[in-house]
């Protein structure tokens, strides 16, 4: 028997096995009307297809947000995890539709989800993807920063690899761990091997240890080519020390952690101070 061409079981109870039903095509194709019309006669919002993938998993990968928010009306479970362990959430992220993401915050989706050897966080798939408004949101609902994922590591690890420099600031300057290591190996290491000039600069602003040594024992620099700006920029940093000025802000950021943005903001200094204090200039250009 084909699966598309299967007959849905509309009344299944949740965690029943079936073919892939209408109502998982619909949500997928983004045909509202036609789900709307499923619901209305009863079908199950919660059958779970191959794989344990649900209708919202469906409309969430494809970012189909009108076929989510009548799946969430009409109480499709909003951590419903597929055999890989992954939540609607995490396939919204990885898809970067904000309007997906948004709606499954409000109807509860826990953007804290434990990661198994399957899957990564929301904030991971959201790095992944390169999506930077879903970053925003997620970490402002207190998203993991430092969620460790066995194979990529934290967050801000995935990012610099993918050379996402706006998912990087956006997590820098929310208080990631810029020295975070996986196997030893840092953030600034990955900036390193795509030779990213601006990348490593910023890292760097924010601490980044250029003298860290990966599992290989080799320091960033090691991964650039001889010669080039990266390298240039990176022996710089090594032969220069930071100014007192710039270890005072990192001392200042690293003591309040996560907290920083919100602290400094509410602090009765002059503005230019509250400007540099939370590195206006670099992640606003």
């Amino acid at each position: 028997m084909e699966i598309e061409n299967s007959r849905p079981y509309f009344f299944g109870d949740i965690g029943c096995w079936s073919e892939r039903t209408e109502v998982h095509r619909a949500a997928s194709q983004g045909h509202a009307a036609q789900l709307q019309h499923l619901i209305q006669s009863g079908a199950s919002v919660n059958m779970v297809a191959v794989d344990s993938i649900t209708p919202l998993h469906e409309a969430c990968v494809r970012g189909q947000a009108e076929c989510v928010q009548l799946l969430l009306e009409a109480g499709a479970q909003v951590d419903a995890r597929n055999v890989d362990g992954s939540t609607p959430l995490c396939d919204a992220c990885s898809a970067g539709s904000l309007e997906c993401v948004r709606l499954l915050l409000e109807h509860g989706a826990k953007a804290n989800t434990a990661l198994t050897s399957r899957t990564a966080s929301p904030l991971h798939e959201a790095c992944m993807g390169g999506n930077a408004d879903c970053v925003k949101l997620l970490i402002a609902v207190d998203a993991g920063l430092e969620a460790y994922d066995l194979y990529y590591g934290t967050p801000l690890h995935v990012a610099c690899a993918n050379d996402d420099i706006n998912c990087v600031k956006v997590l820098l300057n929310a208080g990631a761990k810029v020295n975070a290591a996986r196997l030893h190996e840092t953030p600034l290491h990955h900036a390193a091997k795509n030779m990213r000039v601006e990348m490593i600069e910023i890292l760097v602003e924010f601490g980044a240890n250029v003298y860290a040594r990966d599992q290989h024992n080799r320091k960033p620099v090691y991964y650039t080519t001889p010669g080039s700006p990266s390298a240039g920029c990176l022996s710089f940093y090594e032969n220069i020390p930071m100014s007192l000025q710039q270890l005072c802000r990192l001392a200042l950021r690293n003591w309040l952690g996560p907290r920083a943005l919100k602290v400094i903001g509410q602090l009765q200094i002059p503005k230019l101070l509250i400007r540099y204090l939370c590195y206006h200039l670099i992640c606003s250009r």
